[in-house]
């Protein structure tokens, strides 16, 4: 069912973590610089010349890989023209909504994996899947990215590229309190209560050094806090919708997710191994033993922190767990608004971009997470360490976030109970039955 415009007005901005790359320069497989043969959607006649418009959030590594892959583009494609805008992180959502409310969108819009059932569920954006069975090779495609960008049983988008997190850890602090190295094997990760006894043996508050970090970038006002935190629920055996999504009541508040708060809280609180105020630059400044980061950290480290090698000064194993091993996935893709008088043409350029031969190239310039199975196989580096953590992980314990036009709603209910919880030491039942009150209250208004 559409809901009215002004329910495009309740997505909220989302999150930077898995919008972020790194540049790194390790070495690949060999590319095609352009790809061959993507996207041969039907094309305007050649006396017409169709110019569409794409909208993206300013990021400049991914907008040189762009700017790369619409130059091919336009050279297989000589009567289509791809007007490309980059728009300031902090101003991308709102100008997207006042565009759609507006009835001028772009004919292709970024977006980021949560916002997806919002747009969807209001009719901004066109399901894809007609175009996908085509030739979008939608088999090649990773589980956990077609979960994330499926609404309503519809694909609304096509991915650029995935993201997880994994646990870093500064190994030199590791040997120097002789604790043994995790496991570098997904099926192995380490336990809470395991890496809780490590940071319990790191944490020296006489030298401001914490044991363990849970989150990557601390409590912060953005979608990365709880696109980390949700794992901790989901570990726990915790769900924060039931099935069908039509409630939290008796999910986000089980057994389970008490548990979860309850180890949570004991982190900042009694334990005292986490930091409330995280230093910056924590763990790469040796403030922080145990830390969460995606692929684009290496990148952050080579460019800030060229002395502190991984390898010598830290290593990287696989996210933590408890009852199960889980690791939350989503990023960024590319979504044709309906408003568009040229999907045909828009498909042409999406499916160049994100198909078989547009990720390859989208790998090599940005080296974001891989969205396709064929992308992994094409890079050995992909297969080897440190890569290949996230690679498998991603793959066997790949978790989305939930797919659900109320998404806003929890998205902050995670978010304020992880800070009540854990920063607040707020008592864990009353916490709970707020952010279920929340969550409720969000998926009740899209029930109207």
């Amino acid at each position: 069912m559409r809901k009215s415009t002004l329910l495009l007005l309740s997505v909220m901005l989302a999150f930077g973590l898995a919008a972020c790359s790194s540049n790194s320069n390790s070495g690949s497989s060999g590319s095609p610089s352009a790809p061959a043969g993507s996207g041969t959607a039907s094309q305007a006649p050649e006396e017409e010349k169709v110019t569409l418009t794409f909208w993206r959030h300013d990021y400049a590594p991914e907008a040189a890989a762009f700017d790369k892959l619409i130059a091919s583009f336009e050279e297989a494609h000589p009567n289509i023209k791809v007007d490309f805008q980059m728009i300031p992180n902090d101003q991308y959502e709102t100008k997207i909504r006042t565009a759609l409310a507006g009835g001028n969108p772009p004919d292709i819009m970024a977006l980021d994996a949560p916002t997806l059932a919002s747009y969807a569920n209001s009719g901004a954006i066109i399901p894809l899947e007609d175009y996908f069975a085509k030739e979008g090779d939608k088999d090649d495609l990773l589980k956990p990215v077609i979960e994330g960008l499926t609404f309503d049983g519809k694909m609304y988008a096509a991915p650029n590229n995935e993201g997880t997190i994994v646990m870093f850890y500064n190994k030199k602090m590791f040997e120097e309190k002789g604790i043994p190295l995790p496991s570098k094997n997904v099926d192995e990760a380490w336990t809470w209560d395991q890496v809780l006894d490590a940071a319990r043996k790191l944490n020296d508050p006489a030298k401001g050094v914490y044991g363990w970090n849970p989150t990557p970038w601390g409590f912060v006002g953005h979608e990365g806090a709880p696109y980390s935190e949700m794992a901790f629920l989901w570990q726990a055996g915790a769900e924060i919708l039931s099935p069908d999504g039509s409630t939290s009541k008796g999910y986000l508040d089980s057994p389970e997710a008490k548990k979860a708060m309850t180890f949570w809280k004991s982190l900042f609180n009694e334990e005292k191994v986490a930091p409330k105020e995280l230093p910056q630059d924590a763990f790469w400044t040796g403030k922080v033993a145990i830390h969460v980061d995606g692929p684009f950290a290496f990148s952050y480290q080579e460019q800030n922190f060229p002395d502190f090698k991984l390898g010598e000064d830290y290593d990287v194993a696989p996210l933590w767990k408890d009852q199960r091993m889980i690791g939350t996935t989503g990023s960024w893709g590319m979504a044709i608004t309906s408003k568009s008088e040229h999907p045909d043409e828009a498909w042409a350029f999406v499916n160049w971009a994100t198909g078989v031969e547009g990720a390859k190239v989208w790998y090599q310039e940005t080296k974001n997470l891989p969205a396709r199975q064929s992308t992994f196989d094409a890079f050995a580096e992909l297969k080897e360490y440190p890569m290949n953590i996230y690679a498998e992980q991603l793959s066997k314990y790949g978790h989305p976030r939930p797919v659900t036009p109320a998404y806003p709603a929890i998205s902050e209910a995670i978010r304020l109970l992880f800070e009540d919880v854990g920063l607040g030491n707020g008592d864990v039942d009353e916490s709970l039955a707020k952010a279920v009150k929340k969550v409720e209250d969000g998926l009740a208004m899209h029930r109207q």
